[in-house]
């Protein structure tokens, strides 16, 4: 049986060591290369053709999001998984749009982990549950995870000019708690965990405020927000 030929892309030594750990007990997996950044990533996808890269999305010289962005246009078989602490919303929409086939935050479990791999390996795609509800809501609000207009840079300026400046939006008061903390860059979670809510109850508020404001990110948000003074 071939062995399906995994890269590792991290910054961290520790979490490509506890990632090969998790491995080598995992039958038909086999870590061919380790990455510490984007640059390395790309090299070595190139020397080596894994089939799977596991990328990190914060890392020094080239982020994760650019250098998959990258690699999925040059070797379009390998298949893509951006491993992250970050459930942000802007980082998932462009995972996605850079050619990832799946997306799991760091404090997800091993079975789901081998889960991912596993349903990534057989053609198919994997997100995590809060990833799904994020990139489902996206689709809601009309928005297109797929398009891929041009390459995707995490310090890209996507803010779009509104024309509509006597807006009326109506926003509760606890829309206008989670729009604060959504723009101070606090995932859903935190923003949970600091009102004393659930985390589906954040979901719905920001899917809510996403719609009511006509918005598909959370850089036209925060661009919307500030404009019209819902913000300080």
């Amino acid at each position: 049986m071939d062995l399906y030929k995994i890269l590792l892309v991290d910054d961290h030594s520790l979490v490509r060591d506890g990632i090969k750990s998790l491995l080598a007990g995992f039958t038909g997996m086999d870590v061919i290369g380790e990455a510490s950044n984007g640059e390395e990533a790309i090299k070595l996808a190139n020397d080596l053709n894994p089939d799977l890269v596991i990328c990190d999305i914060r890392m020094p010289i080239k982020n994760g999001i650019d250098a998959v962005s990258e690699m999925s246009k040059l070797y379009p078989l390998t298949k893509y998984i951006m491993l992250s602490m970050h459930d942000s919303e802007e980082y998932i929409l462009q995972s996605v749009q850079a050619g990832a086939h799946g997306y799991l935050l760091k404090d997800a479990g091993k079975e789901e982990f081998l889960k991912a791999i596993q349903t990534v390996k057989e053609g198919g795609k994997y997100y995590s549950g809060d990833v799904s509800s994020i990139l489902v809501n996206n689709l809601l609000s009309g928005g297109n995870v797929n398009a891929i207009t041009k390459p995707i840079t995490l310090e890209e300026d996507k803010i779009k000019s509104e024309i509509d400046t006597t807006a009326n939006y109506s926003l509760t008061k606890r829309e206008l708690q989670i729009l604060e903390k959504a723009v101070a860059g606090f995932s859903n979670r935190e923003i949970a965990e600091s009102l004393g809510i659930s985390k589906r109850t954040t979901e719905v508020h920001r899917f809510n405020l996403m719609k009511k404001l006509n918005v598909k990110n959370i850089l036209d948000l925060s661009n919307k927000a500030r404009k019209f003074g819902l913000i300080s």
